[in-house]
């Protein structure tokens, strides 16, 4: 494992640059995979990318690129056998398969030119004149003659179903159709990526053309894996119905019966109380400590932003501590800074808050390399998130919606759906669509399109709202406390509404570890102005109780801690 380490401590090393990027992401990726050799592989050629990175090496490799028509993943040709030979053992069947001109595209001319032939030959009593509209006559030749004897033996020796074997090569003309009609290579690669998602094999060709169009749409966002990259995002200094899985609350879980498959979820809170961050807790829990693909789409913080949210959870959620084994707590504020503290303070020069202070003319790369061997804290906090950013099979994808239709937010979660099979999604936050922006009472329409689709899709669909800010107590909150539509609340399965309880009041409430109790607790004034409690009013509940709960948290640390039962002394 020192080796692999080694590896790792090596790509933190080089410059990031717009060319060596995608093999440095590949690299990291496989060693995740524990694809060591094919690693290794792509070590060399990044060597040599990184030595001589010149317009030339850019043009030739721009220039390979283009010497194929389709994307490599798009091959198909065996297909293109398959199907030549199985109409060749039985022309007949050119009544039932056969493709329209716009969309027949061989190839291997060949088989195209065989194709043609069973058109106006083997099968011409059998096509009909909508199969032929188009094309021309067929060229034959010795080596075709020699081809279709090939084919058609293999064809009756393999006995393959037709039905498959067209409708195989459909979906592969489809994905070749729309890569002609694609400008750029990127985007045809992403669409060549279709024949990767783990639900191909079941996808029918109008899915696969559905799942053209979701790329197309989801391209015009900013997209991510946020658990990618977590070392170098901090090191870099360069900021800008049966019980579901539990939440990282233990009450919550019981009267919701757990994060489950098939609903969607709400929590609401007035502007700039943590909505984000909370989203970023439960998402990561979800994650890191159940091990599940999650998404988030934000239309509210950057990638940036929500990378740091991410390591500060990271770092400081307990149960995601007791995995990755690092005892270590540290502000948002600390990580963005990149302030940390020294084992022995005589070993660096140090600011009034006892923090290692960087050097004069010292790079950002000598400093996080003397960090390494003066700050046990610092170690800590770069194996924490390195390894969170090897939790592949588990990752945090990220999408930045901001201007968006409902259909193209719709089409954004299926496409993940599909492409990475993406059953547990948070979006932050839920507002109506670009077209109907102003109109509050429009929101019900989206979390309507939410909620279908949980339901189709066997998917957790988990939101954010707005809660107004108005003076009504954080224990009385209600349904018609939210900035919206107040209708949004009859599609969901459960609503929550949070409130910070102001410290003037903390002597108004008590609450209690059990629903029914004797004991009670007083809310405790804390010396830190960052420590606040939350009332939590569950307005909504499809799978029973509907309780008042309270949350210790601190935002700086993004901690959020159940307390237990709330009520009024």
């Amino acid at each position: 494992m020192k080796n692999i380490d080694d590896i790792y401590e090596l790509l933190r090393q080089i410059p990031v640059t717009k060319t060596n990027k995608p093999y440095i992401d590949e690299i990291e990726d496989l060693l995740t995979q524990q694809e060591y050799i094919k690693a290794l592989e792509k070590m060399r050629q990044l060597k040599d990318v990184t030595n001589d990175e010149t317009e030339n090496e850019f043009e030739l490799e721009t220039k390979n690129d283009e010497d194929e028509i389709y994307p490599e993943k798009l091959n198909g040709t065996q297909l293109e056998y398959d199907f030549i030979g199985i109409l060749l053992s039985n022309p007949k069947l050119i009544m039932k398969y056969y493709f329209s001109k716009e969309i027949c595209l061989f190839k291997d001319e060949q088989c195209l030119n065989i194709y043609k032939s069973i058109l106006f030959n083997e099968g011409a009593k059998y096509a009909s004149e909508k199969a032929k509209d188009g094309f021309n006559f067929s060229k034959e030749s010795e080596e075709i003659y020699n081809l279709k004897a090939k084919l058609k033996k293999q064809a009756e020796e393999e006995q393959k179903n037709p039905e498959k074997i067209y409708v195989e090569l459909r979906k592969i003309f489809i994905l070749r159709k729309s890569c002609l009609e694609a400008p750029e290579r990127y985007i045809q690669d992403k669409i060549a990526e279709i024949t990767d998602y783990q639900l191909y094999d079941k996808m029918s060709p109008e899915e696969i053309e559905d799942a053209i169009t979701q790329v197309n749409v989801t391209q015009k966002f900013k997209q991510s894996i946020l658990s990618r990259n977590l070392v170098r995002f901090l090191e870099s200094g360069e900021n800008e119905l049966a019980n579901g899985l539990d939440y990282p609350f233990p009450i919550i879980t019981q009267v919701f019966k757990g994060i489950r498959k098939g609903e969607t979820m709400a929590f609401a809170m007035p502007s700039n109380s943590g909505k984000s961050r909370l989203t970023i807790d439960i998402a990561a829990y979800t994650s890191l400590v159940h091990k599940k693909k999650v998404l988030v789409i934000s239309n509210e913080m950057s990638e940036e932003k929500m990378k740091l949210c991410l390591i500060t959870t990271i770092l400081n959620n307990p149960e995601i501590q007791k995995i990755h084994g690092q005892k270590v707590e540290m502000s948002e504020t600390e990580l963005l800074e990149f302030k940390f503290k020294p084992d022995n303070i005589k070993d660096a020069k140090l600011d009034e808050n006892g923090y290692i202070l960087k050097e004069e003319k010292e790079t950002q790369t000598q400093f996080v390399q003397r960090l390494s061997k003066i700050s046990s804290q610092f170690n800590k906090v770069i194996t924490a998130i390195e390894w969170a950013s090897k939790q592949m099979n588990n990752s945090i994808y990220f999408i930045n919606i901001t201007d968006h239709t409902n259909d193209e937010l719709q089409k954004v979660i299926t496409n993940y759906y599909y492409k990475e099979k993406i059953e547990y999604v948070f979006y932050d936050t839920l507002k109506t669509d670009t077209a109907n922006i102003g109109n509050p009472e429009e929101i019900k329409k989206t979390a309507t399109i939410l909620s279908n689709l949980a339901q189709n899709f066997d998917m957790f669909i988990c939101s954010s709202l707005q809660l107004s800010e108005n003076t009504t107590m954080p224990i009385n909150l209600n349904v018609n406390d939210l900035a919206v539509s107040k209708t949004v609340k009859e599609v969901l399965d459960t609503l929550c509404l949070f409130k910070q309880i102001s410290r003037d009041d903390y002597d108004k409430y008590e609450y209690s570890k059990q629903e029914v109790d004797t004991k009670f607790f007083n809310l405790e004034k804390s010396k830190n102005p960052d420590v606040r409690y939350y009332a939590c009013v569950i307005d909504k509940n499809r799978a029973g109780a509907k309780p008042k709960l309270v949350f210790k948290l601190n935002l700086a640390y993004n901690s959020w801690e159940e307390l237990g039962y709330l009520k009024l002394k």
